[in-house]
């Protein structure tokens, strides 16, 4: 049957992570397998996102359980749409670890772990069950922790522990809010529950549960002001991890935000005033953190917090134009994230430090490397026509449209101090003259490595640049997919008739 494709990106993932066990000793065959799988992985999320953009929304009941008795996975458009994303973002990864990442940590297990965090990540957004939703957090959670920790050094682990604890806090009170929602509805399928919350007289009690829920899924999201763990955590692993961190684990909370508080708190209306409060306070917050920063990793923390606020003010809003905004920034959040980390890693590579106070001269000795880095961040300024500025600008307009001129001032600021941080970058980072630094012991410059590993670092990022252009020049066609999912979720009664048959 056709609907069974929406298990494959799971499946695949999981089939790869075992394969990869079986290799355990060999690391040149682990890269090989890993990329391969990859690549199986982006074919089949290609396919499904061709298949549910033609035929609509597919489930899956496990067990030939009906819904709402059984476990249901669920592939609409945003969520095949993410899915897309993930094994863009994995392959660009895996491929950029073949070059980067120590040959001790492959032997103590990156590759099956990172196919285990891709797992997890497939699986959230593709359950249309709320604790399997907490299950599939959980294996995000697990497989992040040991990337985090591999290599075990000082600063790693400081930085688990922040990470660690902050997530196991939101999964608790995530788990909580499960709780208290099965207790008042006797149901955990998503699309049931949209119906039985609506008729809860209790509406005290309702809004409660949203707000724990809230709670759980801000902390993992990075919003105002449960955001501390992540720039205190996402500088101290290699690059590769970074990049991956950076580009997919905050957005599983954001995925989890919109999904929740479109499909089964709808009609809250206190709601709206909390969460575009939020989205304007992590805005100014993220914005002044990436300001004070000298190391450009931290920046890059800094602006993942500040840029996340764009994406809730979209649900804040709680317009069809403005959820179509806060999808499209997603999109693009999601591919330049992930390129700007591998960034990083590349200026690591080359200058051996990540103080932009210690670095200069790339542009002068490296002049089309440094081109290639201009288009994330460009990107991530929002220069037009680059893929940063369309969703601002929708943003803007229904901000406008409802007279709150307070959160475009909120837009306009983080944009730009964006911009003068990015500036700011630029000047240090390649156009001053760099100054001489001693060789680091042990630590193998960018020029002497060889070619192949010197393609595994720019070839990930020359393709993450083209899907970045993409989004710009092609912005259109993200508009278009952007406004579809946005009136899927708006109009939650067709994820309700596709799951319940209704």
């Amino acid at each position: 049957m056709i609907n069974h494709i929406v298990l494959y990106p799971i499946l695949v993932q999981l089939f790869f992570a075992i394969v990869l066990l079986f290799a355990w000793n060999s690391v040149r065959l682990q890269k090989s397998i890993s990329i391969f799988g990859c690549i199986v992985s982006l074919a089949l999320s290609i396919w499904l996102f061709i298949t549910i953009w033609t035929k609509g929304t597919l489930t899956v009941q496990a067990g030939n359980w009906e819904a709402p008795f059984g476990i249901t996975f669920v592939a609409d458009i945003f969520a095949a749409t993410l899915v897309l994303l993930t094994a863009i973002s994995g392959l660009a990864v895996t491929i950029f670890s073949a070059g980067t990442i120590l040959l001790s940590r492959f032997k103590f297990g990156f590759l099956p772990v990172f196919h285990f965090l891709l797992l997890g990540l497939n699986g959230a957004f593709l359950t249309g069950d709320i604790f399997n939703l907490y299950v599939w957090f959980e294996i995000i959670i697990i497989s992040s922790f040991v990337l985090i920790t591999l290599g075990g050094e000082k600063k790693q682990l400081e930085g688990a522990i922040k990470y660690f604890t902050l997530n196991i806090l939101a999964s608790m009170i995530f788990l909580t809010a499960i709780a208290v929602l099965y207790g008042l509805t006797g149901s955990l399928n998503m699309a049931d529950l949209a119906l039985k919350v609506a008729e809860i007289d209790n509406r005290g009690l309702v809004e409660i549960t949203a707000l724990l829920f809230l709670i759980g899924f801000g902390i993992k999201a990075a919003i105002f002001p449960l955001y501390f763990w992540l720039p205190a955590s996402y500088h101290t692993p290699p690059p590769a991890v970074m990049a991956i961190f950076g580009g997919l684990l905050t957005k599983v909370g954001v995925y989890a935000l919109i999904r929740v508080f479109t499909l089964i708190f709808v009609g809250e209306d206190f709601l709206e005033t909390i969460i575009l409060s939020i989205a304007g306070l992590t805005l100014f917050s993220g914005a002044v953190g990436a300001l004070v920063q000298n190391n450009i990793v931290k920046v890059f923390s800094y602006l993942i917090i500040c840029h996340i606020g764009f994406m809730i003010l979209g649900l804040g809003l709680y317009t069809e134009a403005a959820i179509a905004g806060a999808v499209f920034y997603l999109i693009h959040d999601i591919v330049v994230k992930t390129n700007l980390f591998m960034v990083s890693g590349l200026i690591y590579r080359i200058k051996g430090t990540f103080s932009m106070r210690d670095l200069g001269g790339l542009y002068a000795h490296h002049p089309m490397f440094s081109l290639l880095m201009i288009i994330p961040l460009f990107s991530l300024i929002g220069i037009p026509p680059l893929s940063g500025f369309w969703p601002k600008l929708a943003l803007i307009t229904e901000s406008f449209k409802i007279g709150n001129y307070w959160l475009i001032g909120a837009v306009l600021f983080a944009t730009f101090i964006t911009l003068f941080v990015i500036a700011r970058m630029w000047s240090e980072v390649f156009w001053k003259d760099g100054p001489v630094l001693k060789r680091i012991p042990n630590f193998r410059y960018f020029r002497l490595l060889n070619k192949k590993q010197k393609l595994q670092m720019i070839v990930p990022m020359v393709f993450l640049a083209v899907v970045s252009l993409y989004i710009g020049f092609g912005a259109e066609h993200i508009q278009r997919l952007s406004s579809r999912i946005a009136q899927e979720l708006m109009n939650n009664q067709l994820y309700i008739e596709a799951v319940l048959n209704k």
